[in-house]
């Protein structure tokens, strides 16, 4: 029971305490004050009566005349006159009154005796007879019935305006405290919240203060963490000069990208050499050419600001030579952005920013997933050194045998996606997220799509979501794969969780449909969680609203892919997620490569101060497995655990 209800409970007990007994004191006075009046009453009339008669006491029929007189002009039980000397009642009148109203258990919870009296009529000096009057107490019990219903009309009517008072003073007092019990639950939300209007209770203030406090200092510990881990990923993961990734993020990512055949889709390596950047130190000084530099970094930034995907994959891989790794990317889109940064680099050169022409050459190659990484940097520096050989053009295009061409197959890819999200050709796969230290532990199942083609074969989504992405049809997919899901989650009682595309997420007619289903299924709420990776993060408010909106539902929001934006982390604190999963480019080969554990290390303390659990993504070898149990990383999801597989 709560501190509320307690309290008014307790001043209500209190009121009926207080009003009972001055209401028992109240009626036992007035019980006692009628109790004299009725002795009064009856002696008064004994007497009056007694001398009355001793004129008339020989006279039978004037005695009952006087004594009928009396008796009818009051409140009186009996009246009798007894002949002292035989004992004889020569006069008697008797009669039971009407209740009036009073109800019988109130009569005989007053008990209220008839008061008596006596007076004696004398002949001359010899007392003749006794006169006996009995007053009835049935008006005395209709004053005090009446008497009590006003006084208990008027104590109810107090108490109940007391009790609103108090309970309306209480709320108001208790206030901060409803406000830090929303402190403690916003802190279990990864949320920092401050009472700014401390309140005027003493007691109350201090503990107000003390929370306040408390928060801020929780606030500090994670603002340092998360500077310091971002800090961290700065020296080790972005190039100082022009601020795009460095050599050894390519590195990473261009692994992480290529190798992996199983999820991940085709695309293209883009390099860009700064032509003679010896030369140009000589003839243009350092300040200059670090200038050129950074302008070529600048304009390689704003040519791919329209595909987002890429945002995160632009670095400056050594000295003058840039990499843009663009998955997802075909060849159509390959080459426009080629001819664009083309005509970016000669106006660029046009300005005066290099005495050399041209300032840069291109070299562009396509890859599949499962290529060999050294494979694909070699095809794309033969492409580079055929861009510096051949004149005028300053880029090149160099494929293998492995790479068919794209643009023949979007006619039969249309057909094939239309079909399958028309008549539900998709199939759930799942792949289980585990426990770090016990992977019997299932915390929940990735759910992963795959297309089935006219072969009845699985096809990854690699190769069909940048078809899906190019033909806008993303929405379409995230809502297929949501009710499928949904409908899937009635028949077992484990977790799962599912991505949603940036395309869903830009679109509200889109997003009102997938609330409306999460809607229609409040039993399980709880049991899904809604991924978002990290390069589809949209604004800050538009994210904070749909978090909100996901928990009224029931269900709770994550992050996939997270690492390369570290410092957004401090947005992202109040939000209420489940997890995030660490990009899977920070975790493979941590075991032989330090600098990614150092990083790793600091994101999960940052992640630690606000209770924000942690899962390791594409975790393939025993040594990766082990140094992140030794980190303390609360989950591990990847291919040495178990593969994408349907359900069993």
């Amino acid at each position: 029971m709560s501190l509320f209800k307690q309290l008014l409970i307790a001043i209500c007990l209190f009121l009926v305490v207080a009003f009972a007994g001055s209401f028992v004191v109240s009626l036992e006075s007035s019980r006692a004050q009628y109790v004299n009046q009725l002795q009064s009453h009856a002696q008064d009339a004994a007497t009056s009566l007694a001398l009355s008669l001793t004129a008339n006491i020989d006279d039978p029929a004037m005695v009952e005349l006087m004594v009928t007189s009396i008796f009818d002009s009051g409140y009186y039980a009996s009246i009798r006159v007894v002949d002292l000397a035989t004992n004889a009642v020569i006069v008697e009148r008797s009669a039971e009154p009407d209740n009036q109203g009073v109800p019988q258990w109130f009569i005989n919870a007053i008990g209220l005796a008839p008061g008596g009296g006596e007076g004696i009529v004398s002949r001359g000096w010899q007392q003749t007879a006794r006169v006996e009057v009995v007053s009835h107490p049935m008006f005395a019990l209709a004053k005090l019935w009446q008497s009590a219903l006003g006084s208990l009309g008027w104590l109810v009517l107090c108490g109940i305006v007391s009790a609103l008072l108090g309970a309306l003073l209480l709320r108001r007092q208790l206030k901060p405290l409803d406000y830090m019990v929303a402190q403690s639950q916003a802190i279990a939300r990864r949320e920092f919240l401050t009472l700014p209007d401390l309140p005027r209770t003493p007691e109350l203030r201090r503990v107000v203060q003390a929370m306040n406090q408390m928060v801020d200092k929780l606030k500090a510990l994670f603002k340092e963490s998360s500077e310091r881990s971002e800090k961290l990923r700065v020296e080790s993961y972005q190039d100082s000069l022009t601020g795009l990734s460095n050599r050894r993020y390519f590195d990473m990512q261009l692994k992480a990208h290529v190798s992996n055949q199983e999820e991940h889709r085709a695309g293209h390596l883009l390099l860009l050499r700064v032509q003679d950047l010896a030369g140009l130190n000589l003839r243009l000084g350092g300040k200059r050419t670090d200038a050129l530099l950074i302008a070529v970094a600048q304009l390689l930034l704003s040519r791919c600001e329209k595909y987002p995907k890429i945002r995160n994959l632009i670095s400056r891989s050594r000295g003058g030579e840039f990499a843009v790794l663009a998955p997802g990317m075909a060849r159509e889109e390959a080459l426009a952005l080629v001819h664009d940064l083309e005509l970016a680099l000669k106006t660029l050169e046009a300005t005066g920013a290099s005495d050399v022409s041209p300032v840069a050459h291109m070299g562009l190659a396509p890859y599949v997933p499962g290529e060999a990484p050294l494979t694909l940097l070699g095809l794309a520096d033969q492409a580079l050194a055929q861009a510096e050989t051949q004149g005028e053009q300053t880029w090149s295009y160099v494929e293998n045998g492995e790479v068919a061409p794209s643009g023949d197959d979007q006619h039969t890819w249309h057909r094939v996606l239309d079909h399958a999200l028309t008549h539900g050709g998709f199939e759930l796969f799942f792949q289980p997220v585990v426990g770090t230290r016990d992977i019997t532990k299932v915390l929940h199942y990735k759910a992963l799509s795959r297309l089935v083609n006219e072969q009845d074969e699985a096809v990854p989504a690699g190769r069909f979501l940048p078809w899906i992405e190019r033909f806008g049809w993303s929405s379409r997919l995230d809502l297929l794969m949501l009710h499928q899901v949904l409908k899937h989650l009635q028949t077992h009682d484990q977790s799962l969780a599912l991505n949603l595309s940036a395309a869903t997420l830009s679109d509200p007619a889109a997003l009102n449909q997938v609330f409306d289903a999460l809607r229609q299924h409040p039993k399980l709420a709880g049991r899904l969680t809604i991924e978002i990776g990290e390069e589809q993060l949209p604004e800050q408010a538009v994210l904070e609203k749909l978090t909100r909106r996901l928990q009224a539902a029931g269900f709770t929001l994550a992050l996939q892919r997270f690492g390369g934006r570290f410092s957004m982390i401090g947005n992202l604190a109040h939000l209420g997620l489940a997890y995030l999963k660490i990009d899977g480019s920070y975790i493979r080969a941590i075991d032989e490569e330090s600098h990614k554990r150092l990083f790793i290390e600091a994101v999960q303390r940052a992640a630690h101060s606000i209770d924000l659990p942690l899962i390791a993504e594409r975790v393939e070898t025993e040594g990766e497995h082990l140094v992140i149990a030794e980190m303390g990383i609360e989950g591990v999801q990847g291919q040495l655990f178990g593969d994408p597989a349907p359900w069993k």
